[in-house]
């Protein structure tokens, strides 16, 4: 083989050795993960907010195990399903993330209501099929209602989500 022919052969072997190289580097580098979807976020907070139904109220509760109220109910489901830190009352946690109309409604998102004569003193967490999972009152356990239901349907202030 004559001179110029071993140098592009060895140039051509040396790139080839190169992208194999590279190859195999590439394909162990991690791939980049997206962040959950939101669908996947709202699945996560609605599962955790079902497993916490008939866990007893506490007013001022911010935990399972001595008790929750509807915004310690939503905060703690938040916290630890997706690591989102919310806080405050039912009127403070309306203040927070982006108004949805009632019609467009979608799991994961928070509802509001006036239950004790003044606005958004209740709150809680939309799981789909017109039904809110929330932590009612100081004689019951967290548990699912309807917004149909009469009396929630009369006291609806607003719905808000937090998740986009």
């Amino acid at each position: 083989m004559e001179k110029s022919s071993r140098m592009r052969f060895s140039v051509r072997l040396a790139l080839a050795v190169l992208s194999l190289v590279l190859l195999t580097e590439c394909s162990r580098a991690p791939v980049p993960t997206s962040p959950p979807q939101r669908s996947e976020r709202a699945a996560n907070v609605v599962m955790l907010a079902l497993s916490l139904r008939n866990t007893n109220y506490r007013f001022g509760g911010k935990n399972p195990m001595g008790g929750i109220d509807c915004s310690g109910l939503v905060t703690y489901v938040f916290k630890h399903a997706i690591g989102m830190r919310l806080s405050g009352n039912a009127a403070m946690l309306a203040q927070q993330g982006r108004k949805v109309s009632r019609n467009r409604i979608r799991p994961g998102d928070l509802v509001f209501f006036n239950t004790r004569g003044r606005p958004y003193s209740h709150v809680g967490i939309y799981i789909g099929n017109h039904e809110f999972i929330h932590a009612p009152n100081s004689r019951g356990v967290v548990r699912i209602d309807k917004l149909t239901n009469p009396y929630y349907a009369a006291r609806f202030e607003s719905a808000r989500t937090v998740l986009d």
